[in-house]
């Protein structure tokens, strides 16, 4: 085991102790944290000792390995960030680091031609086009889609972390209709990405309904003592979203079958792009139109879609969907109906001001 790897890890340990605002940590506690992580691991049971843990904690002071980490002991006893946002994790990558992330990246290539990790090559370019863009200064030779203004990726690696080991969360959360956020604690069970966004699915604590949680709207999040985690018993959860477009369903939703009519410009691209896994063509019209079907969820998500490709699909199926898309897309014209005219370009510019 490599000095450096453990080093990392210890690190990383540290940091996320330090993260947590809502418990105070003493160079003992700090000791066994790290002592419980290494052993949960790498299989290292013989502990840490306090000599390596100040010495972890001074470099992680320090310019060396350019974390500065502002760490203060407070009551000379309890060791936190003094800046609450601060994580070594948003520190820049070193030279080492790049080269270390080169060297995984070639062998996630080697084996990209095995079967088992076909799925790993969206990944693996982007990986491979950041490190060449860094090393360039900036030139790109992949341009992937993405959302630089995204919140909460930060969260990502703590709830990965707490759902591998089952560890519940007292997560403070602010939805969009709460005026002021709102502490709760949560059993985390599934990370899912729809359209750049992330979620956290999870069950609230003395609550059985499984709900989700946007990460761009969870404000913080400490772990809780593992002996109250509540167990997942539900369906495996790549049965539960098969029947969705999104991330938005009940245990109770099941998916319907859904007649939409695309017209001729569309049709190939729906056939080459499917809207849904469960998609079927079931009919071709002479004009180049076709019908096709797919079983999902009536949710946000599903209407959204529909509504993006305009006045070049039309919902035959069911009756509800219809409506609904009906609905909104007359309210939608209604907003354009009665805006009154805007004066043309040409007048605004003749205007004193801009004369």
């Amino acid at each position: 085991m490599s000095t450096n790897k453990l080093a990392l890890i210890r690190y990383k340990i540290i940091d996320q102790c330090l993260q947590q605002k809502h418990r105070k940590w003493t160079l003992e506690d700090l000791i066994e944290k790290v002592s419980d992580g290494l052993y949960e691991l790498e299989g290292i049971n013989n502990g840490v000792s306090k000599r390596t843990i100040q010495s972890d904690l001074q470099l992680m002071r320090s310019n060396k390995l350019g974390y500065n980490a502002p760490i203060i002991v407070k009551d000379r006893k309890y060791y936190s960030y003094e800046d609450p946002n601060y994580s070594i994790s948003n520190s820049p990558l070193s030279s080492v680091d790049m080269e270390k992330m080169k060297e995984a990246v070639d062998l996630l290539k080697h084996l990209n031609g095995f079967n088992f990790f076909e799925e790993m090559s969206d990944m693996i370019v982007r990986l491979e086009s950041h490190i060449y863009s860094n090393n360039t200064h900036g030139k790109s030779i992949v341009q992937m889609e993405g959302n630089p203004l995204l919140k909460g990726i930060k969260w990502i690696t703590p709830l990965y972390k707490a759902i591998k080991e089952e560890i519940p969360l007292l997560i403070k959360y602010k939805s969009f209709r709460s005026q002021q956020p709102i502490e709760k604690i949560y059993y985390p069970y599934l990370l899912k990405e729809f359209r750049n966004r992330w979620f956290l699915i999870c069950k609230q604590k003395n609550i059985d309904n499984i709900i989700t949680l946007a990460l761009d709207r969870i404000v913080d999040l400490d772990e809780m003592a593992k002996a109250g985690f509540k167990h997942y018993e539900g369906v495996n959860f790549d049965r539960y979203y098969s029947d969705v477009i999104g991330v938005t369903k009940s245990e109770k939703d099941r998916g319907q079958k859904v007649l939409l009519q695309i017209d001729k410009s569309n049709a190939p691209y729906i056939e080459t792009k499917p809207i849904h896994s469960s998609q079927q063509i079931i009919n071709r019209s002479e004009d180049g139109s076709i019908i096709i079907r797919i079983d999902v969820v009536l949710n946000l998500e599903l209407e959204r879609e529909i509504l993006g490709f305009g006045e070049c699909i039309k919902v035959l199926a069911p009756k509800s969907l219809e409506k609904r898309i009906k609905y909104r897309l007359n309210r939608a014209y209604r907003k354009y109906e009665l805006t009154p005219p805007e004066k043309p370009i040409q007048d605004k510019l003749n205007t004193p001001e801009n004369g």
